[in-house]
């Protein structure tokens, strides 16, 4: 597999307070890499050093022209603005100059109806927004998509839904997906890669390899139940 991001000795710090330290790891094109660690572990952070949007000490390194779609933690999205869905997703088309026409098909990967497009935002369910923004993240045709807890307030089986459309997103469209999540159970189900961060690189490899209990309780500072979802939704 070709490899489209390449991550050596890379250093993060505020006000000389390290944030990130020593991170080396790759991702390789069609990879679901998920990245855990517990509260202030520095994940967010590291999304946005990935984009280039924090100064940091070291070398990243993206495959040439590759394009990238973001979806931060939190998008500040006043949902008693007149706004409809429609709109918001056309700012987004119209600083990216993609095809106006791609709208409706967007809206079908993400399994929103069509007529949601004439909705206010305040009409719209938590779930729905969230699909809105995976759309929103998708418009521009990226490569990679880098979401940051995008199931975030969502209840377990809204949660669930948004997972599974990102997974078919990524086998529809050859998408490389980089994901923050906190939830065990569906990086054993969806990710190809985990990266356990706290400020440190505590293990990075296929999860099944990697996330041993010695490794999670050196991750998360104390034993770290979950339950394994299998590819036929059983768990052990």
């Amino acid at each position: 597999m070709t490899k489209i991001l390449e991550v050596e000795n890379l250093n993060v710090a505020f006000n000389g307070v390290r944030v990130l330290e020593d991170l080396n790891f790759s991702v390789e094109d069609g990879d679901a890499l998920t990245i855990i660690g517990p509260n202030g572990s520095g994940k967010t952070v590291l999304l946005k050093t990935l984009l280039n949007l924090i100064p940091y000490q070291g070398k990243i390194t993206w495959k040439k022209d590759i394009k990238t779609g973001y979806l931060p933690q939190t998008l500040f999205l006043d949902q008693s603005l007149p706004l409809t869905l429609r709109e918001f997703l056309m700012s987004k088309i119209n600083v990216t100059k993609t095809d106006p026409n791609d709208l409706e098909e967007t809206l079908k990967l993400v399994r929103l109806p069509e007529d949601s497009l004439n909705h206010s935002l305040g009409r719209l369910s938590g779930g729905q927004i969230q699909r809105a923004l995976v759309a929103f993240a998708l418009i521009g045709n990226p490569d990679v998509l880098l979401l940051d807890e995008p199931t975030a307030s969502i209840d377990p089986p809204g949660e669930e839904q948004i997972y599974d459309t990102i997974h078919n997103l990524q086998d529809m469209k050859k998408l490389t997906v980089i994901i923050v999540s906190h939830d065990l159970s569906l990086v054993y189900r969806y990710a190809t890669k985990v990266l356990c961060l706290n400020k440190q690189q505590i293990c990075f490899g296929p999860p099944e390899e990697t996330l041993t209990t010695k490794k999670l309780e050196e991750l998360y500072g104390a034993p770290h139940k979950f339950y394994h979802h299998l590819h036929d939704g059983s768990t052990h």
